[in-house]
């Protein structure tokens, strides 16, 4: 048995790493979201802005506005109502795996946080534009949704994800 643990060490080493990261952030994202009963928390009401400035920037009019029955923003585009932008919608969920992942697959430190800050953000910003190319899209093409929404953004949010864990697993992880 011990032959078998010196054997798989580093892949022991990962899984708990892995899970222990996990657990933590989740926490502590779950209590930012507890303080939030009735209402959108405060990122994802920015990020609803963000992708609001971005839906303007690209030629349309676009709103948001709090929902008046569910903690989520309403999105607006050329005065149709297009969507709903909830908790989900802020990319937390995804920075939380992808920060797990470089956390877990251990490397120098200083290139580890210069590694989460840029893949953050590069993260963060892809999901704004995603927000805003779908609304435009749902604006458009409202028949489309289920295309938009589920298969191809979600797709291109995470194989953007993976390509970040194989760039940072052979460029830069010490393992």
């Amino acid at each position: 048995m011990l032959q078998l643990f010196k054997k798989y060490k580093a892949a022991i080493g990962f899984i708990v790493k892995f899970f222990v990261v996990y657990a933590i952030l989740t926490f502590v994202y779950n209590q930012y979201l507890d303080a939030f009963d009735d209402q959108p928390d405060t990122l994802t009401v920015a990020v609803a802005k963000q992708s609001n400035a971005l839906i303007n920037l690209f030629g349309f009019h676009g709103a948001v506005e709090a929902h008046e029955s569910e903690p989520t923003m309403k999105l607006i585009v050329n005065e149709k109502y297009v969507g709903r932008i909830l908790e989900g919608c802020n990319s937390v969920s995804v920075l939380i795996l992808f920060a797990t992942f470089v956390l877990a697959f251990t490397g120098r430190w200083k290139r580890s946080v210069l590694f989460l800050l840029l893949g953050g953000s590069l993260i963060y910003s892809a999901n704004l534009i995603r927000i805003a190319v779908i609304a435009i899209g749902l604006y458009k093409f409202p028949e489309k949704e289920y295309l938009l929404h589920q298969i191809i953004f979600p797709s291109m949010i995470y194989g953007m994800v993976f390509l970040l864990w194989m760039l940072w697993v052979n460029k830069f992880s010490k393992l």
